[in-house]
């Protein structure tokens, strides 16, 4: 259903802007000022595997991109977002609206590290997470400032996520996450030392001879060691274009 110029400019405030997501007709409001989604929350929403029927927490929402995009590329039942910044949360709340998916979207204000206590042990089949990728106070100037927040672990860390993920996860629920693969190996530990065994991963190159700056992985709470390694995903030809697989994922592919 197509907004009036009235109705979005209710639910747009001073800086924030609309951004078209390429499914579906969906839009997301942003303010460039706080945090825009980037790849890596893309590239999540096209590793994640949703089964029908199924319920999916996406820990850290921001501005509520992955259950949004997720909504659309699957037929998982319903989708809930959680965000501790109150901000981000309202941004991710109206863009729900705007697209009129309040019926399969719900964003939650709240704290990562209180998740189990929010939404109950074993209350999902599908976690989704985008995580802050640095650690402790290195560069940070304002440990308050939204950007920070999302890209520092200044209000959760990785064992904050993972324990919380183990808590909330069904028994072989899965979990998904985008990260820094420098930090793969402690990944994989504290992934273990929580019940989420690593089953698959895909290694994210900005171009074919460069080094990788993105891991996608998948965990099962409870699964059995093996570790299946998907083909690399290259971002870019060799004459700056997007390639096909990253045009696929973003939905543009054949578009003109």
């Amino acid at each position: 259903m197509e907004k009036t110029k009235n109705e979005t400019t209710t639910l747009l405030k001073s800086k924030e802007r609309l951004d078209d997501l390429n499914v579906k007709g969906y839009q997301i409001i942003q303010d460039p000022e706080r945090f825009c989604f980037g790849m890596d929350a893309v590239l999540l929403s096209g590793f994640a595997h949703i089964k029908k029927g199924e319920k999916i927490l996406d820990l850290g929402t921001g501005t509520g991109i992955i259950p949004i995009l997720l909504e659309a590329k699957s037929e998982g039942k319903h989708f809930t977002g959680l965000e501790i910044q109150p901000e981000s949360a309202d941004m991710a709340a109206r863009s729900v609206q705007y697209n009129h998916l309040e019926e399969k979207i719900s964003i939650v204000t709240g704290d990562i590290k209180d998740a189990s206590n929010i939404f109950g042990a074993s209350s999902f089949d599908v976690i989704t997470t985008n995580p802050p990728y640095m650690i402790g106070e290195h560069g940070l100037k304002n440990n308050n400032d939204a950007k920070t927040i999302a890209r520092h672990e200044v209000l959760c860390t990785l064992d904050d996520t993972l324990v919380q993920s183990a808590r909330i996860l069904k028994p072989n629920g899965r979990f998904y996450m985008v990260h820094r693969p420098f930090r793969l190996a402690e990944i994989f530990s504290k992934m273990v030392a929580c019940g989420i065994e690593p089953k698959r991963m895909q290694l994210v190159y900005p171009h074919v001879n460069k080094e990788p700056n993105m891991v996608l992985i998948e965990g099962y709470r409870g699964g059995k060691s093996r570790l299946k390694i998907e083909k690399p995903l290259i971002v870019y030809n060799e004459n700056g274009s997007y390639t096909d697989e990253i045009l696929a994922i973003y939905g543009m592919l054949n578009q003109d």
